[in-house]
């Protein structure tokens, strides 16, 4: 027999929003962050940080999109470099905050930054150990 409690508001059977009320009370609410570091020039340890940034931002709270940890598993930076940037800035629309991590902004990063901040989304900046540096609040007037 069907459980009362997995009924919706008009008495139906309705498991699927159940679930999701389930899951939410248990992870809570987490924002989309966009991870911004450096990709291009010692790749692998640009990637191994990447990984490292996108951790902590899941012990902080957030839900990580970092995409030079996905794309380079597909494309090819040299030939699809402008495709891949346009990918970066259309999810990055759908984040709530822009994370910065180290003091080298390449070319990427100011595309990226130049856009979040035309967005008004807040931007953190952090240093490569993961300390807050600086926070951008933007509020249109």
């Amino acid at each position: 027999m069907e459980e009362k409690k997995n009924r919706n508001i008009e008495g139906y059977y309705d498991p699927t929003a159940s679930e999701a009320i389930r899951h939410a009370s248990t992870f809570g609410f987490r924002p989309l962050v966009y991870i911004c570091s450096p990709f291009s020039g010692d790749k692998e340890k640009n990637l191994e940080r990447a990984r490292a940034y996108s951790r902590f931002a899941v012990d902080e709270g957030y839900i990580p999109l970092t995409p030079h940890l996905m794309y380079p598993q597909f494309m090819n930076e040299r030939t699809e470099r402008e495709l891949a940037m346009h990918m970066d800035l259309v999810i990055l629309k759908h984040c709530k905050e822009l994370w910065v991590f180290g003091e080298n902004i390449t070319s990427g990063m100011q595309e990226e930054l130049d856009l979040a901040r035309k967005r008004n989304l807040t931007v953190k900046h952090f240093s490569e150990e993961k300390k807050l540096l600086k926070e951008e609040v933007w509020i249109r007037k």
